[in-house]
């Protein structure tokens, strides 16, 4: 199911998945999903994305595990030195990394810059060194120029301390749709798609939010009925109490 997804935060840190069918995987579909906003887009180097980045209002970020995940198929493949080198590196990026996460965005964002940027650097210029020595067309030349490619893409983490390292969480949240979509095989409709969109979207959000995604369908389809437009919005998984909970306050 060709889908854009993306974890929507705001100041109140709503947590949410949102899935959005689309007929396939043109950009224009994404551009459509994000008409309006603003802000840092986590993507590959699929070329359909390029449109949405040329209005100055979105800023690309690149994900560290792609990068990384083409030196470790290199690796696994034929036991390459150079990648094994590669995967130490951005390895010790990953581990500096890891500590950072609890800590305020300030402070993140100063960490980033005093121990993982020099990472960085040494990366790129050891990209650089191996680039000149490999030959042509080679996997391992490809791996390279993934990197070096998309390198201000790849570092745009370094500035912005709520930008994640890699896209692996929304990737997780996708695994349901990825894994089904085997057995689904189709969808039936464009409506069909667009409902099995909005519904993805509340089971993976329910399950953010904690909450056991078959009672909070079962009772959210038993309020439905009765309830104000105008509250509709408390039915959602971020602000959900179950009916029996809202009765007892």
């Amino acid at each position: 199911m060709p889908a854009q997804t993306g974890h929507i935060k705001s100041p109140a840190d709503i947590k949410a998945v949102v899935f959005d069918f689309a007929e396939g995987r043109s950009g224009q579909h994404a551009k459509a999903f994000l008409d309006g906003w603003s802000g840092t887009l986590i993507c590959d180097d699929y070329q359909g994305y390029k449109a949405l980045i040329k209005d100055n209002k979105i800023t690309e970020a690149a994900c560290m595990a792609h990068a990384r995940r083409k030196f470790f198929e290199l690796f696994t493949a034929n036991k390459s030195h150079i990648a094994q080198a590669a995967l130490g590196q951005f390895n010790a990026i990953y581990a500096v990394e890891a500590q950072l996460q609890a800590m305020p965005p300030d402070e993140r964002r100063l960490r980033r810059q005093t121990e993982i940027k020099p990472l960085m650097d040494k990366l790129r210029q050891w990209l650089l060194d191996h680039k000149i020595k490999v030959p042509e067309g080679s996997d391992t030349m490809k791996a390279i120029d993934y990197s070096l490619k998309r390198w201000d893409a790849l570092t745009t983490f370094l500035d912005n301390p709520h930008t994640p390292i890699d896209n692996n969480w929304v990737e997780n949240q996708i695994r349901p749709v990825a894994v089904g979509r085997k057995n689904w095989l189709f969808a039936g409709s464009l409506r069909s798609g667009q409902r099995n969109a909005a519904i993805m979207s509340l089971v993976q959000s329910a399950k953010l939010n904690g909450l056991n995604p078959l009672q909070y369908l079962k009772d959210v389809m038993d309020r439905l009925p009765t309830q104000p437009y105008s509250k509709i919005g408390e039915l959602l998984p971020h602000n959900w109490k179950s009916a029996s909970s809202s009765t007892e306050s």
